[in-house]
């Protein structure tokens, strides 16, 4: 649906019922298929044939949802996975081995530091953090000869960066390798990343995409722009002795990259997402143009209160003038940034901890960006294994409170904050 425009794509991509069939999505509650002929299956497994082998790997309510996603962020293929972190797993072990390394961006989330720091390094594959502030010949000097990619958040969760995708991804091409994006908090509706150089993007589906705490899951979309046959990557032009020899970039061109990632990775690790889940993710889909607007204009009107109040340290929105990322803010997400501000409070800590216990409308929990708004203390709880160092790099200090801002009457949610605020001696 190349032709329309992202709200259109929001409701009407994916699926296509024909003539006589259902108007909404089937979920497709099946492991099994069923095939006419023993060679016609022997096809599916040598990748010589479009289809559904096992729901391990694919599923045909999985696949109209994947497809909409792709069509919303432009690119020629998507798949559907158990989380966000499994999707970033996949991202880059489908391009990565042990021996080798890729370049971070320092603030991300908390659990993709770990992820990243942790997990990886006990495979024999590291992470390069660098920081937003870094010159790009400081970035430049992380690279050598095993770099196998650049990763980095479109905004940077909790921290609320805003990556300047043009400067990675000409960093990232200098040296061969693609730059990876995680778009989760901007969505394909505040911005998609392959406009800008972008190669693979990533999403938690759990939050925005779905939008009404559900389902868990993530999405890996491919651009198919990014050249393969560069020398660096032989998993995708070296023959698959798992699949008899095929080469992904020779039979599936450029869609060498996700297809690899389905039927290898996905195939071994088993991280695809029930029907169910797909089903309901979809149906957060077909609204989520409409409660991005929304989370975005109550999320600018809550900054704007916060920072004038007088009980108020500091307050971290980009699309506040007085922000850093400003002008980042309005080449990337000139429509809305997200529904997400961090701020602190002054007293510290301990101000911050009262004035989260004194909200009656938004809630404490350990989510972010659905339709209810919500508070989180990072620095106690979804970041707690960081350390001081790592905490200062990803941009969370001890003060800093998460406020994901839902699609509630903004004067409710602001007129919450007063009477907790009013708590805080």
């Amino acid at each position: 649906m190349g032709d329309y425009k992202i709200e259109t794509k929001c409701v009407q991509s994916g699926y296509k019922p024909k003539n006589g069939e259902p108007r909404v999505l089937p979920i497709y509650q099946s492991t099994t298929y069923k095939y006419d002929s023993a060679e016609h299956l022997g096809d599916l497994f040598d990748l010589k044939a479009p289809g559904h082998m096992y729901s391990r790997i694919s599923n045909p309510t999985l696949e109209h949802v994947e497809s909409k996603i792709s069509d919303m962020e432009g690119g020629v293929g998507a798949v559907l996975t158990t989380s966000g972190q499994a999707a970033n797993l996949l991202a880059i072990l489908n391009i990565t081995s042990s021996g080798q390394n890729f370049v971070s961006l320092s603030s991300i989330y908390g659990g993709t530091v770990n992820l990243f720091a942790v997990t990886l390094k006990k495979i024999g594959i590291e992470v390069r953090f660098a920081t937003p502030e870094m010159t790009d010949s400081e970035v430049d000097a992380l690279f050598d000869e095993n770099t196998r990619l650049v990763f980095g958040e479109t905004v940077a969760n909790p921290a609320l960066n805003v990556l300047d995708i043009e400067r990675y991804a000409n960093i990232a091409h200098k040296h061969g390798v693609p730059l990876l994006v995680d778009n989760t908090f901007a969505t394909p509706i505040l911005c998609r990343p392959f406009e800008f150089g972008a190669d693979i993007v990533i999403h938690s589906t759990t939050k925005y995409m779905d939008g009404h705490a559900t389902v868990v899951g993530g999405c890996v979309v491919d651009s198919g722009k990014f050249n393969w046959d560069n020398g660096k990557f032989p998993e995708l032009t070296k023959p698959d002795e798992s699949y008899h020899g095929v080469v992904y970039t020779k039979q599936f061109g450029n869609q060498a990259y996700i297809t690899k990632l389905r039927v290898q990775l996905v195939r071994d690790m088993g991280v695809a997402p029930s029907a169910m889940n797909a089903f309901l993710l979809n149906l957060g889909l077909e609204t989520l143009h409409l409660r991005m607007e929304r989370h975005c204009r109550n999320a600018e009107k809550v900054a704007e209160f916060l920072e004038n109040n007088d009980k108020i340290a500091w307050v971290n929105y980009p699309l506040l003038k007085s922000n850093k990322d400003y002008e980042l803010a309005k080449k990337y997400l000139p429509d809305g940034v997200c529904g997400v501000i961090s701020f602190g409070i002054k007293g510290g800590r301990d101000a911050a901890v009262k004035f989260m216990d004194s909200l009656k409308l938004a809630a404490i929990v350990v989510h972010v960006a659905d339709a209810r708004t919500c508070v989180l203390h990072p620095a106690s709880t979804t970041h707690r294994q960081l350390t001081d160092e790592q905490l200062v790099d990803a941009g969370i200090g001890a003060d800093l409170i998460r406020m994901s801002v839902g699609i509630e009457n903004v004067n409710d949610i602001i007129d919450d904050i007063k009477q907790a605020l009013n708590e805080v001696k």
